[in-house]
């Protein structure tokens, strides 16, 4: 009698939660950028949540909760409840963590579910539009010639731009004064007003900004010229092994209902096909990831194989995180 009473008790809670993943969303979902507003990843997270908004007929909220490189909102998804409603949007940062931060609170392999790629940005080398170099190869002259009297703007530990100038003083045998900052918006209007002399970031932080004729652009990182820049070079153009393109994802906490997981991927799938989000995209220099990159089992083999190579680049450079 007992042992069919817990296999019925059993079968409710199966049966529960079910219906539970069959009727979910039932409330607004809040969908965590761990990054200032106005940066790169939260212009691809608010015009991805807008699309998923209207598949999922319930509003997609997006909360910044920036600080400490990124960890500090990534650290708050991974405890959150792993019941589909608090969700995290994270680039590149997400593997560099591990080997950056001694001590980080979270695992990013084990401590969330993941479910899909987004979309893989290049970044752009760009200047306040007084700088003295005026091409590629002045500007890596000009580098190796003044060394630490250049500042280089980043927008905190394991940012893409703090990624993207070890990278470029790699190949320039070079240190510059690097600048932190929390986040890329506040790094490109220091730089648009003169204060710093350059930065390397996404393309969704600086086509605008390009275009406008408010900051000096050098090259691009991506294997081709963009078709939104067609003026602009690539850094391959000038002999410099500087190809990065900042890739995102979407997460939920670990343990979340894999019938939820699938919902939120279909969910995914459809926004990243959306015209507007596809339209915005190309804007911004980027298009968004094939159906069979949104999806959980890809992102879980980027996210691994990135762990391992940033930690590489990391541990060669010597720079770490408290």
């Amino acid at each position: 009698m007992k042992k069919t009473f817990a296999v019925a008790t059993l079968l409710a809670f199966a049966l529960s939660g079910t219906a539970f993943a069959q009727d979910y969303p039932t409330k607004p979902i809040t969908v965590v950028v761990p990054f200032s507003a106005g940066g790169p990843t939260d212009t691809v997270a608010r015009l991805v949540a807008e699309a998923m908004s209207q598949d999922l007929g319930q509003q997609v909220v997006v909360q910044n909760v920036g600080g400490a490189g990124g960890t500090l909102g990534a650290g708050q998804v991974a405890t959150a409840p792993n019941d589909g409603y608090t969700l995290l949007l994270h680039h590149i940062g997400m593997s560099t963590a591990p080997t950056l931060y001694r001590s980080l609170p979270y695992d990013p392999l084990t401590d969330f579910a993941t479910i899909g790629l987004i979309t893989s940005v290049p970044m752009t080398l760009v200047a306040r539009k007084d700088f003295e170099p005026n091409t590629l190869e002045e500007l890596l002259t000009y580098i190796k010639e003044n060394g630490e009297n250049v500042t280089y703007a980043h927008a905190g530990i394991g940012s893409a731009s703090q990624l993207c100038g070890m990278l470029l003083m790699e190949q320039t045998e070079t240190v510059m004064t690097t600048v932190p900052y929390q986040g890329a918006g506040p790094a490109m209007t220091d730089i648009i007003g003169g204060q710093i002399d350059m930065i390397c970031d996404q393309t969704t932080n600086t086509t605008t900004q390009i275009q406008a004729g408010e900051v000096k652009a050098y090259a691009v990182t991506s294997p081709e010229r963009l078709t939104n820049l067609p003026d602009l070079p690539t850094t391959k153009e000038a002999g410099l092994d500087l190809e990065i393109g900042v890739w995102h994802g979407l997460y939920a906490p670990a343990g979340t209902d894999p019938a939820i997981i699938e919902r939120l991927e279909g969910s995914l799938q459809k926004a990243l096909t959306n015209e507007t989000v596809v339209a915005r995209f190309a804007e911004l220099g980027t298009t968004p990831v094939t159906a069979a990159e949104a999806t959980p089992e890809a992102l879980t083999e980027t996210l691994t194989s990135q762990i391992e190579l940033w930690r590489g680049v990391i541990e060669a450079a010597g720079v770490y995180a408290e």
